[in-house]
């Protein structure tokens, strides 16, 4: 299964693996899966940093290295910023981007928000 993390499940994966849930760890370390993710969640998660709403231990550019080993980089395309139009009614850009990279790409999205959980338009696998 290719796996497409949203920002905090990544976050989560590399600070505090404890808030991710049983059947979410199950699939995130199962070999057979590949993990995903979109440079729409780094941009993201340092913004979220540089606003001081959450805390990257040390330099940001050396905690980036670290945490984007083993993933694979989702491409952002042309068709995924106009699919990313197309949303329905969701407001965060970065969600919009990721739910088009989970459209376009046939992802399941890894996410514990809801808005996202009941899109019904993308395949995802909630934080449980």
């Amino acid at each position: 299964m290719r796996l497409l993390l949203d920002t905090h499940i990544w976050y989560w994966l590399v600070t505090d693996v404890g808030r991710i849930g049983k059947r979410a760890i199950r699939e995130l370390t199962d070999s057979g899966n590949e993990l995903w993710l979109s440079p729409i969640s780094t941009w993201e998660l340092l913004t979220l940093n540089a606003k001081g709403r959450v805390r990257l231990s040390g330099d940001p550019e050396f905690w980036l290295a670290r945490a984007i080993r083993g993933m694979q980089e989702a491409p952002l395309t042309h068709e995924i910023a106009a699919a990313a139009v197309q949303i329905p009614m969701h407001r965060d850009p970065a969600d919009r981007f990721l739910a088009a990279t989970a459209q376009i790409l046939d992802m399941t999205l890894v996410t514990a928000d809801e808005k996202l959980l009941g899109l019904g338009t993308i395949q995802t696998l909630a934080n449980r």
